[in-house]
């Protein structure tokens, strides 16, 4: 628990704190948005393997999470050496003991974890149904309704979530973002055959 206390330590003494949020947020909505996306087209397609949808699924959202740790890990451990230096040269001092230099080293990896961990659980959620239906188990209804509904409430989840921390009405704010949502479908359903 000591280690918990020491990063929430190093993203505050950072500012790095709405930096994690957002991007736990925004790539959890990506990452439910994909899977929204993938399950109306196989759903448009029809009767396509669970096995199938599930690999798909799968591994969209493990590239989505891989895209996430790389890219945030390379533009914040650039962005947190800047900040180092420029405050070693208001101190003229080196600072790479200090607390500052720890966040400098440590807050990179704890932002890229987020970011790419967000998209991959919220994607490795919705795709549970897939994942079940293709080791045997039976639903009163098709799997793949089943991912589309959790990706609708993921979805209405994470824009509440943003309500809550804008101070907004958070029934709103997540409706809006399942409006999003709806017009992700109708595209998608545009597009299938």
């Amino acid at each position: 628990m000591n280690w918990l206390k020491e990063v929430g330590f190093l993203l505050r003494i950072s500012r790095s704190e709405e930096i994690a949020r957002r991007y736990f947020v925004v790539n959890g909505f990506d990452g439910a948005l994909t899977m929204l996306g993938l399950a109306v087209g196989f759903y448009s397609v029809g009767d396509v393997p669970p096995v199938v949808a599930f690999s798909a699924c799968a591994g969209a959202g493990i590239a989505l999470g891989m895209s996430g740790v790389s890219s945030a890990y390379i533009s914040e451990s650039a962005e947190r050496r800047k900040a180092l230096l420029d405050l070693e040269q208001a101190m003229a001092a080196r600072m790479d003991g200090s607390a500052h230099g720890r966040a400098a080293r440590l807050v990179p990896f704890v932002i890229a974890l987020l970011n790419g961990a967000s998209p991959l659980l919220v994607s490795l959620a919705i795709a549970l149904p897939l994942w079940l239906a293709s080791r045997g188990t039976q639903f009163r209804v098709d799997p793949l309704g089943i991912s589309i509904a959790l990706a609708f409430a993921f979805i209405f989840l994470l824009g509440a979530y943003l309500g809550r921390i804008s101070d907004t009405f958070w029934v709103w704010s997540g409706v809006r973002a399942v409006l999003i949502a709806v017009v992700t479908a109708w595209l998608v359903t545009l597009v299938s055959p």
